[in-house]
């Protein structure tokens, strides 16, 4: 071990900080040797001491006072760790301030507040490292920032929500209903007590805006986001995907339109081929698919959250930090630590008729004759070409009927004007749902 002490304040000491400081601990002297210098966590900044935890900690390094970690001059790496987009950001702006390496899982405080996070690092000569912030255990940040580096991105799809994915798979392998699931997913701890930042896309969608940037240099608003989450979701729409070779996902996507190459980024449920990587991952896990013009299609899968995954992918980032200060030379910078990505800013973002795919709708119509003639109305008043047609009785209830159609290749903007067409009809019942039929640039 050499002789160099490197010390490390954690801000957040919740299922990740008991991780980090877990591992750091027991992997103390192993680290040591490979690095030549001794990483030692010497200040944890928590909510309430008195609150009991699975790992042991000494008391004299326990605060209550996370600022004062942050701003810490005898702490080498600040590692932000407790969420939320307050606090966290004012810890994280002054440690930059200062000149200091901060590492976060912070996906939330990333979308919102990137841009001016990775500008005070750059002026007052710190650091922002976030492995973490994106599909967990899966080293995606670091294999688009490095070991792709000398790639054009034409899209990047992926499933980046472990609950959702989970909730998903045992609709699909068990025949249950999207809320009877949700309840034992929280009582397996597999979905937080309010779901909605899951289940509605809201934490794929934060983790989709910082892939833009590192991807295309772009930082994207979260309203710019195409978004939807997976409440809608029921067993006629697993039923019809497991019976035409598809899997029902929900996918992040970022494209660059062939035509217009504006950028569209997406959070969207949508029908994955069971033959494409995606739509075998199961579970919990994560997958990240990248289209690069050099390399082709790479693709990633791992856990995607927990304690474990999270504190490997913030330990990356700690190791690397490490290694800045240890040979970083006179001006203390490794390049390639700091996201510097092509010159996207002036990318535009794609409109929804610039979006192309095939499109899956299901409504709930009344089964009378002339509302086929209807329906098809609409979609050619759209120019929205019907490629089938799936029909079937509504529970005893013959006078109703669940319609499932799907598209040929249309736009966006076209499948968003006929569902809205759909919806006031008196023959449908209720708003249809739809989501797109992936081809994934195919």
């Amino acid at each position: 071990m050499g002789d160099r002490q490197i010390r490390v304040g954690l801000c957040g000491f919740g299922i990740v900080g008991q991780g980090v400081f877990d591992h750091l601990t027991r992997k103390r002297k192993l680290l040591g040797e490979q690095l030549g210098a001794d990483i030692v966590v010497t200040r944890v900044a928590v909510r309430d001491r008195s609150k009991k935890r699975d790992v042991q900690i000494d008391s004299g390094l326990v605060t209550e006072d996370s600022l004062s970690v942050g701003t810490d001059p005898d702490i080498d790496i600040v590692c932000e760790l407790m969420g939320g987009t307050g606090l966290a950001k004012e810890i994280v702006t002054r440690a930059l301030a200062a000149g200091k390496i901060v590492v976060t899982a912070n996906k939330a405080l990333l979308c919102d507040h990137g841009k001016e996070l990775l500008a005070t690092a750059q002026k007052h000569g710190g650091h922002l490292l976030f492995e973490a912030s994106v599909a967990g255990g899966i080293p995606v940040i670091k294999a688009i920032r490095e070991g792709l580096i000398i790639n054009d991105f034409s899209r990047i799809d992926g499933i980046l929500n472990g609950t959702c994915n989970y909730i998903l798979t045992r609709m699909t392998n068990e025949g249950l209903s999207y809320q009877e699931i949700l309840g034992e997913a929280k009582a397996m701890g597999y979905a937080e007590a309010d779901e909605s930042l899951d289940v509605d896309g809201i934490d794929a969608a934060h983790k989709a805006v910082v892939l833009a940037y590192l991807a295309y240099g772009k930082w994207t608003n979260f309203q710019e986001v195409r978004l939807a989450g997976i409440t809608k979701i029921n067993q006629e729409d697993i039923r019809f995907a497991e019976d035409n070779g598809y899997a029902v996902k929900l996918i992040a996507s970022l494209e660059r339109e062939r035509q217009s190459k504006a950028l569209y980024v997406s959070v969207l449920p949508a029908l994955v081929p069971k033959s494409n990587s995606l739509g075998s991952v199961d579970g919990v896990f994560n997958a990240i698919s990248i289209h690069g013009d050099v390399v082709g299609e790479t693709v990633y899968i791992g856990p995607g959250a927990g304690r474990h995954a999270t504190s490997s992918a913030v330990i990356s980032d700690i190791v690397d930090s490490v290694k800045l200060l240890i040979f970083g030379g006179p001006e203390g910078r490794f390049p390639f630590l700091d996201p510097a990505p092509k010159n996207g800013s002036e990318l535009p973002i794609a409109q929804p008729e610039e979006v192309h795919s095939r499109y899956y709708v299901r409504m709930r119509v009344d089964d009378r004759p002339g509302v086929m003639a209807e329906i098809a109305s609409i979609l050619a008043s759209r120019k929205v070409s019907l490629a089938s047609v799936t029909q079937k009785e509504v529970g005893e209830n013959a006078e109703k009927v669940s319609l499932i159609i799907t598209t040929h290749m249309t736009t966006e903007k076209a499948i968003e004007e006929t569902v809205d067409d759909l919806g006031r009809l008196d023959s449908v019942l209720c708003s249809p749902m739809t989501m797109p039929i992936s081809e994934f640039g195919q």
